[in-house]
């Protein structure tokens, strides 16, 4: 009898959990909302997360506030926001290199992403740069990719970080095209622009954005985009597909929130960041920074995830990378 008591005690217990939940959901948000944002200020994730937010929280007549916790390529932010109260106060960006790269590139993450999240939205994608330097003879990603096949490890290739995006970008296409670079991380892309323009880096990966004006001025020379096809900003530069079938490196950015919380405030938030980004002051910010929009459901961000970490667990195994 103490046994079937303690049981429904229990039962009752979850039921009203549930139920306060549930009530806390019909009033969300009755409170500002913070969002976690485990890059610098300034960044994409960072521009994003204060963009949507104003617009979300104009809606909802709330305060967003952006909550910058960088560290440990994305790590030390969304730890916090997995641990944070499940009540949809605490929310947080995430990327490809966050939730899909860093379960393979790291040997004790410190979070699951399928596990520990609930997957609000997927707000933007975006494609990186290839650049040279103009001394460089490469007019198409055709001649690099065959001077890179007979010049084996004679190209100076840089990147934003060890084992970060860029250079997995670099590592499927040496696996892809039999081309061979030496690989070089740099702290970030200003670093990058300096050495390229001084003549000391040979070809880097990195946001059209942060090469635009280099590129204009001349001082750079772009042969393609990592995008599978052509995008709408840029018509007359190539995807690297275009020479080398089947290359895709996308990069992209979403909302997160601690697994358990509400399914209701999950649906709220998705349908109010899904409706931000399609207003078209917010769309034509976001195209003119190289970012697509694709206004998905939870279950597309969810199914993102697992798709891309299983993408990015075969690249670092096929590259033969070792987790840090």
């Amino acid at each position: 009898m103490d046994g079937w008591k303690r049981a429904f005690g229990a039962c009752m217990g979850l039921a009203a959990c549930a139920g306060y939940a549930h009530a806390q959901s019909q009033n969300y948000p009755a409170k500002a909302v913070r969002i976690i944002c485990p890059n610098g200020v300034g960044d994409t994730a960072d521009i994003l997360a204060r963009l949507i937010g104003v617009k979300v929280g104009e809606r909802l007549n709330r305060q967003f506030i952006v909550d910058n916790r960088s560290g440990a390529a994305g790590q030390l932010g969304l730890e916090l926001a997995a641990r944070a109260v499940p009540d949809g106060y605490t929310i947080a960006t995430g990327q490809g290199t966050s939730l899909a790269i860093v379960p393979h590139t790291y040997k004790n993450p410190r979070y699951d992403p399928l596990k520990d999240f609930a997957h609000i939205a997927v707000v933007a994608t975006s494609y990186s740069a290839l650049v040279v330097h103009p001394g460089t003879p490469f007019k198409t990603i055709k001649e690099l990719i065959a001077y890179g096949r007979a010049n084996p490890n004679k190209l100076i290739a840089a990147s934003g970080s060890e084992l970060g995006f860029q250079h997995l970008s670099f590592e499927l296409l040496r696996l892809q095209s039999g081309a061979r670079f030496v690989h070089v991380p740099y702290k970030g892309s200003a670093a990058i622009v300096s050495d390229q323009i001084s003549g000391q880096v040979d070809l880097s990966m990195s946001s059209y954005t942060a090469f635009a004006p280099h590129i204009r001025s001349g001082r750079m020379r772009m042969l393609a985009i990592t995008n599978p096809t052509r995008v709408p900003l840029l018509p007359h530069v190539p995807a690297l597909a275009e020479f080398v079938p089947g290359y895709d490196m996308r990069g992209w950015y979403g909302f997160v929130a601690p697994a358990a919380v509400p399914r209701e405030i999950v649906n709220l938030l998705n349908a109010e960041i899904n409706r931000a980004t399609s207003l078209p002051d917010v769309r034509d910010k976001l195209i003119l920074a190289g970012l697509d929009i694709p206004s998905e459901s939870p279950e597309y961000f969810t199914d993102l995830i697992r798709r891309e970490s299983a993408k990015f667990g075969k690249l670092v195994r096929d590259a033969g990378l070792t987790p840090q």
